[in-house]
């Protein structure tokens, strides 16, 4: 279960609660919930405050809220168990990630994984459009609503001449909105001290796997990796992460993302192919797979920073 999906989960307990008269009717079913990643020193691998905002709409402790909803999703698959915490914090302890399901969906959807629905379809388009309408109102430019499509060389000519178009948004996009972006030297690094580099790297090396990998007659098919793991976490997480990025207007968090995904990526990407004398076997499928969908996740998030993920580097 994906973090995207626990939130869903989460949703449709709440309906369901409110449907089977655990909690009021009149208690408010949010359309989605925030679900994070614990904090170092917390409990369990996820956590969520819904209950706070559905005990609100109803006069109800948080805390007894939460113990309602623990009840129901304790026995949803994918997730160990559920314990409330503090005044009704929701603490979730999952199952180990399958590689397998995590590498199928990432296969499935392409670089389009990690997108939630609510952004396709017509509505997404009069709400994106509204949007631009009413920043135009407040005197504010179209590039100001969309700084991602925006060409960087509109607003810094100079660095872009400097550094190059995908530098220059990296090094823009990588710190919040209130911070300074550094330009220096750093960013034209062609070595894996520098972050923008590597995860360009990260890239390009999942695509030599496969062309390696087809040189040597065997391709990707998607099965459990024993040591693959850490990789399918950080490729579990991805959508958790787009969702937040959204919602905070943060693409600072999809920079941080992708250079955790590129480290997890070269960790494992030596265990690939076959040594030796070595033939392929299912277990290099799957391994393969596992990096071919890691490469994936890495070039959707940097088309969504505007950024080129070249295959060679």
């Amino acid at each position: 279960m994906t973090p995207a999906d626990l939130s869903r989960t989460v949703v449709r307990a709440v309906r369901c609660a409110v449907e089977d008269g655990e909690l009021p009717a009149g208690a408010g079913v949010p359309e989605r919930v925030v679900v994070e990643r614990t904090r170092p020193g917390g409990v369990g691998d996820y956590a969520t405050p819904a209950a706070f905002h559905v005990a609100k709409s109803v006069g109800l402790p948080p805390r007894d809220v939460a113990a309602v909803l623990a009840r129901r999703l304790g026995s949803v698959p994918g997730v160990e168990r559920v314990e409330v915490t503090g005044p009704g914090f929701l603490n979730f302890v999952m199952d180990p990630v399958s590689v397998e399901s995590v590498v199928r969906e990432v296969r499935e959807r392409g670089t389009a994984y990690g997108s939630g629905d609510g952004g396709r379809g017509p509505r997404a388009l009069v709400v994106a459009e509204a949007v631009l309408r009413i920043r135009a109102g407040q005197g504010m430019s179209i590039g100001e609503a969309a700084p991602d499509t925006a060409p960087v060389a509109r607003r810094d000519g100079d660095v872009v001449r400097l550094y190059g178009n995908d530098a220059a948004r990296w090094a823009m996009l990588c710190v919040a909105p209130h911070e300074s972006p550094a330009f220096s030297g750093r960013l034209l690094v062609q070595d894996e001290s520098n972050e923008f580099f590597r995860v360009r790297y990260a890239y390009a090396r999942s695509r030599a796997l496969v062309r390696n990998a087809a040189r040597l007659g065997f391709g990707s098919e998607p099965g459990e990796v024993p040591d693959g793991g850490p990789l399918a976490q950080v490729l579990a997480d991805y959508p958790l992460v787009l969702e937040s990025a959204a919602h905070h207007r943060a693409p600072e968090q999809v920079v941080r993302y992708l250079v955790r995904a590129a480290d997890e990526l070269l960790a494992f990407h030596y265990r690939v192919l076959p040594k030796g004398d070595e033939k392929p076997s299912a277990a290099h499928r799957a391994r393969l797979a596992l990096a071919e969908a890691a490469g994936t996740v890495l070039a959707g998030g940097l088309d969504l920073l505007g950024i080129a993920a070249p295959d060679c580097l």
